[in-house]
């Protein structure tokens, strides 16, 4: 009995479709915008397609900020935590490592605190200006005397 689908759409051997999702995905999803916009352009069918694909696919809107930053730093610095077989310099880099990690995570803290603090700051403008209007008398002008 044969497979209901072909190899092309099951995932079998690597075929040009998989071979062009894949080489999007590495390049990540400015390639994929880039493919919708230029599919529109030459054969708009194309390009619902490949929108189509890239919403039921999840790739358009799967990831947040948080996880691309620490997928790229994870392929950036990918060998940063493998030995290097001397143990000397394994030792130096990771307590490097770990300083600027903690470095890292002081300064964000910082940086939030300072939010905070600017936060505070205008909320505290606010009211004083609101309380500083609700302590002015109100001026009602007097209507115009009738004659």
């Amino acid at each position: 009995m044969t497979p209901a689908f072909p190899a092309a759409v099951t995932g079998g051997p690597r075929n040009p479709l998989r071979r062009a999702a894949d080489w999007l995905d590495d390049r990540g999803k400015p390639a994929w915008i880039a493919a919708v916009v230029l599919g529109f352009i030459f054969v708009w069918p194309v390009g619902l397609a490949i929108l189509a694909y890239m919403i039921w696919s999840k790739r358009m809107f799967s990831k947040s900020c948080a996880q691309r930053r620490a997928e790229f730093s994870a392929h950036r610095f990918g060998g940063a935590y493998r030995s290097s077989g001397n143990s000397a310099f394994d030792a130096y880099k990771t307590e490097t490592l770990k300083r600027l990690e903690d470095e890292q995570s002081a300064f964000e803290g910082f940086l939030q605190r300072l939010r905070e603090a600017k936060d505070k700051q205008e909320f505290d403008r606010f009211m004083d200006e609101r309380a500083h209007k609700a302590a002015e008398p109100a001026t009602v002008e007097d209507p115009a005397p009738r004659t």
